[in-house]
């Protein structure tokens, strides 16, 4: 019979054993945690929660927190022992808010982040993430600029202006000659901020190109309360395409100015519009969104699993599924596979595995994930039409649901 190991030699085995795992997730860029059984891996979600753009950011950081949540009950990070995820939600009201908040997050450890919606706020939170080599993945920020800079951090999971006003003009085109060339003259109404001017410029740049005449291009403040003027200027001018790009309180107010004083042009036809794709701007207001075009980002219609997480986000209280939504929640999950292949939560190690992405476990009409200089080169938006209270992929083919009706007559 073997002797009974003392109880101080049993406690210093004890604490011998739980220093050696201590080590081996150390080892592995996880943070130590006293007296727990499962590793954490700390992740930044950054977000304007508060200010102008907060109600697009609380939507953000929905989708983050619902994917968060389902990586962790479904046994978390496998190749590193079921790591949970360990969510640090900051606040980035703007550009300023969003670079000290960077700081923050790589003090405590952050392997990873994702964020901060806003191009403007994107701008500067990536930059500031770069000094640190901290893997930075872009939810929303449309602006190139952000993955135009060498940033070897920074990767974009959807498509960003260029990209979207090149197919919103090609789409636009194809409905055009469908309907028998009855558009002309086109105005571009958009935010002051990055991702209004970027849009509206490049528009301004490739719809001559088509033969459509832009007859002004008209900046506005964000936030501004009172659209009457620039409302009236549109009515003067009397356009047969009006395109907004502009966030979402502008958007919902724009438009609905134009239906208060009389102004139908043959298409409202937004870029990026805020409140266009938005179930909750067509629940508020499903006269005034009925006939809308958008051409933004989108999921595939026609996948389950999207379908899937729509019914969860419908059936939450005040909750809505939109693109702030599902492109978060495609993000962490975008994460999660890459901490899956590095078997690392080190932030040198995340960064090649995105690099090396082919990710295709997701809903929306991508193709397998391909990062060239931080950018998804298989992402593109789709073109939606709202009818009858719901929101339809009109464009491309494809992924159609129906055919886009225009002229609308309504």
């Amino acid at each position: 019979m073997s002797r009974p190991v003392s109880n101080r030699r049993r406690t210093f085995l004890n604490q011998g054993a739980a220093l050696a795992a201590a080590a081996a997730a150390s080892s592995l860029g996880l943070p130590r945690v006293a007296g727990a059984q499962v590793p954490t891996i700390k992740l930044g979600v950054l977000h304007p929660v508060t200010g102008a753009l907060s109600y697009s950011g609380q939507l953000c950081r929905l989708g983050a927190k619902i994917a968060i949540d389902e990586i962790n009950a479904a046994g978390g990070i496998k190749a590193l022992s079921g790591a949970q995820f360990e969510p640090i939600y900051a606040d980035t009201p703007n550009p300023q808010a969003g670079t000290s908040e960077i700081e923050k997050l790589n003090e405590q450890g952050a392997a990873a982040v994702i964020g901060a919606y806003a191009s403007a706020i994107c701008l500067a939170t990536t930059q500031a993430a770069a000094k640190h080599n901290l893997p930075h993945l872009v939810d929303v920020g449309v602006a190139d600029q952000i993955v135009e800079r060498g940033l070897k951090n920074v990767f974009r999971f959807g498509p960003g202006y260029r990209k979207i006003t090149e197919d919103a003009v090609k789409f636009l085109q194809t409905m055009n000659i469908s309907a028998g060339n009855p558009a002309k003259t086109v105005m571009i109404i958009h935010e002051e901020s990055l991702f209004g001017t970027g849009t509206a410029n490049l528009l301004a740049q490739e719809l001559p190109k088509l033969n459509f005449d832009v007859k002004e291009v008209i900046k506005h403040a964000n936030p501004t309360r009172d659209f009457a003027n620039i409302v009236l200027r549109i009515k003067t001018v009397n356009p047969d395409i009006v395109i907004p790009a502009n966030y979402y309180n502008e958007y919902a107010l724009l438009v609905r100015t134009m239906r208060q004083q009389a102004v139908r042009p043959m298409a409202i036809f937004s870029v990026l519009g805020g409140a266009a794709s938005s179930f909750k701007f067509v629940g508020e207001f499903p006269d005034i969104a009925n006939g809308i075009l958008d051409v933004n980002h989108w999921y595939n219609p026609k996948s389950k699993d999207a379908l899937a997480l729509r019914g969860k986000v419908d059936a939450m209280k005040d909750q809505f599924f939109t693109y702030e939504v599902f492109l978060n929640y495609e993000t962490v999950y975008l994460l999660a596979d890459a901490i899956e292949r590095a078997k690392s939560a080190k932030r040198e190690a995340i960064v090649d595995a995105l690099g090396a992405s082919t990710w295709d476990r997701h809903f929306m009409p991508y193709g397998p994930t391909r990062f060239v200089n931080g950018q998804n080169t298989g992402a593109q938006p789709m073109m939606m039409q709202v009818r009858n209270k719901d929101i339809s992929v009109v464009l491309p083919s494809a992924y159609a649901e129906s055919a886009p009706v225009f002229p609308w007559k309504g």
